[in-house]
Parts: C-alpha cells; sequence; structure tokens
C-alpha cells in the first residue's frame, strides 16, 4: 500500500512538470500594489509605521460568544445542567474577553499612530481596563435585551414565544449588536464598535450607529432598511417598523472635527412613539412622546407630542366633458 502511494505522488509530480509554464504577471502586479500602498501610506502619513486593523472575523466570534453567555440556556450549542451553567458562561466570557483584549490593543495602537503620538506602555493596561468596563456592563445589557425581547413579543401577534423572539428576530440580532456596540463606543473603542455594528447591518439589513442612544423596551419590527445615525435619540417603548431612517441634512468638512461630532444633527425620538415603514426623520428635530408617524411620510420639522402624522390624501377627480371648469 505505501509503494502505491508513493508511486501515486511520483505520477502527480510528472504530470505537473509536463505543465507548460504560466506567467500571470505577478511581478508587475506586485509592483505597482507596492507603489499604491506606498503612496497610500505617504498621504496620511503614516509611511514606515505598518498598522494591523481590528479584526471583522474576530470580533464576530466574540459578539457570538458574549451572546451565548448573556443567554447560555437559549443561544448555547447543547444542553445543560443547572450547575454547570456558571462555569459555562465563565469559561466562554474568559475566551471572548482574551480575543477583545487583542483587537483593543490593535485599535489603541492604530489611534497612536494615527495621532503621531507614542504611549505604548499604555496600551495594554487600557486595553484591559476596558475589557473588564465591558464585562462589569454585561448584566445591564441583559437586563435592556429584556426589555426589547418583551417589547417585540407584546407588540408582534405573530410571535408565538420570548424564545422564538431571541433566536428568530433580526430587530433582536441588531440590538444584541448594537448594545454591545455602543458600550465599547462609550469605553473609548469607536472602530471596534463601528466594526461590530456593521457585522449586525450585513447580517440584518438594520444600520444602528454605535454611539445612538437607544432606550429600553426597543421594537424593531422586521427592520430590513431601518438606519439609525451617530446622534440620534431613541426614547423608551419605540416601534420602529422596515425602512424607517433617522438621518442628517447632508454632512460638511465641519463635521469631521471630532467637536463637532457630538452636537447632535440626528432626530430624538421621545417615549411611545411608533413610527411605519419607510418613513424618514430629518436633521435635529424632535418628535414628541406617544405620537404616530406614518408610512413613507418625510418629516424635517419638530412634532408636538400625541401627534399622527401621515401622507397627505390624494384626491383624483374626474371630468366629463368639461364638467367642472
Amino acid at each position: 500500500m505505501a509503494v502505491a502511494s508513493v508511486s501515486k505522488v511520483a505520477a502527480s509530480d510528472s504530470a505537473l512538470q509536463d505543465l507548460p509554464a504560466l506567467d500571470w504577471g505577478l511581478k508587475n502586479a506586485i509592483t505597482q500594489l507596492r507603489n499604491l500602498r506606498e503612496a497610500s501610506l505617504a498621504a496620511r502619513q503614516r509611511l514606515g509605521s505598518p498598522v494591523t486593523l481590528p479584526s471583522r472575523k474576530v470580533l464576530a466570534s466574540i459578539v457570538d460568544r458574549v451572546s451565548t453567555a448573556l443567554f447560555p440556556n437559549r443561544l448555547g450549542n447543547r444542553k445543560m445542567r443547572p450547575e454547570n451553567i456558571d462555569n459555562f458562561v465563565g469559561n466562554i466570557l474568559d475566551a471572548a474577553c482574551r480575543d477583545l483584549y487583542e483587537q483593543a490593543l490593535l485599535e489603541l495602537e492604530f489611534n497612536a499612530i494615527n495621532a503621531a503620538e507614542n504611549f505604548e506602555h499604555q496600551w495594554s493596561s487600557q486595553a484591559e481596563e476596558i475589557v473588564r468596563g465591558l464585562v462589569s456592563r454585561l448584566p445591564r445589557i441583559r437586563e435592556l435585551l429584556e426589555t426589547d425581547l418583551q417589547a417585540v413579543f407584546a407588540g408582534d401577534p405573530a410571535a408565538t414565544s420570548i424564545d422564538e423572539v431571541l433566536v428568530c428576530y433580526p430587530g433582536i440580532a441588531a440590538l444584541i449588536h448594537y448594545r454591545l456596540a455602543h458600550e465599547l463606543h462609550a469605553l473609548g473603542l469607536p472602530l471596534v464598535a463601528r466594526i461590530i455594528s456593521e457585522i449586525a447591518h450585513g447580517l440584518t439589513g438594520i444600520e444602528i450607529h454605535p454611539a445612538a442612544r437607544v432606550a429600553e423596551s426597543c421594537f424593531i419590527d422586521h427592520g430590513n432598511g431601518i438606519a439609525i445615525g451617530e446622534t440620534a435619540v431613541i426614547g423608551k417603548r419605540v416601534q420602529l417598523h422596515r425602512g424607517v431612517t433617522l438621518t442628517a441634512p447632508r454632512a460638511t468638512s465641519s463635521v469631521k472635527s471630532p467637536s463637532d461630532r457630538t452636537v447632535r444633527r440626528h432626530p430624538l425620538i421621545e417615549d411611545d412613539v411608533v413610527i411605519y415603514a419607510g418613513a424618514s426623520l430629518l436633521g435635529p428635530i424632535t418628535i414628541g412622546h406617544d405620537s404616530v408617524i406614518g408610512s413613507n411620510v418625510w418629516v424635517g420639522q419638530n412634532i408636538p407630542p400625541n401627534s399622527v402624522i401621515s401622507q397627505a390624501t390624494f384626491v383624483h377627480d374626474i371630468f366629463h366633458e368639461g364638467a367642472g371648469i
């Protein structure tokens, strides 16, 4: 059997040798790519300072593991005895924290290079502090997600159980990513947070900027096409339907200044508001509590509490032989 195996390898090598030499033009492409890469680094004043960015793949795995730790009975990959759950949660969180620590180091290094700073001795302690901060906030994140689950279950007649909402609804998946990303953004990892929000965007079609503020009991129904901007504020018990956008006027170069990014450019939605499919809300307006915003409307001004905003009624008159003129 061994002799036959060797014979097969030899025959394979012989067949490869018989193939004509192939020229893919790699040398020229590699040279041009290097020139473009160096020009890009020089334009950003980072020539000679290679940097590795946080990994989208690793961050997706971290969110998956933290989600499982938050809901181990329902998102765990096996049925566990009650006395084993704490050990399972501890092990999975420890692994996630170690990976997050490495990703935090990558972002801190990236930020330091961009700022032309050198504080390497602080990176490890700062990264560790960030991870500790997230861990301390996990119970609060779990509480908020429970209110989101309850809001969806109460608001959607098609939902048969809380468990179904957790494992099936894209709005909940987006909110899990958002609530983790929001805390990481506040803890000093805006790039890691943004990557996590874009992972959710790719999975669900729902885009929530990690700096936005979303209160408890958020109900995202269906969700595809929803966009919530950086400075948007959403109150308690708000319902958002498919295609709702909370957007800002066209950005200017001044918005790129860090001091200007905290100025509210997006809508503030007060408590108990329902916004139906396709509605677009523009600018730093306020939608008063207990209001209903109808489908496919464009709102660019403040709306008082207890309002109902809908499209204008379409009137179609037909005149025969000049009648009505």
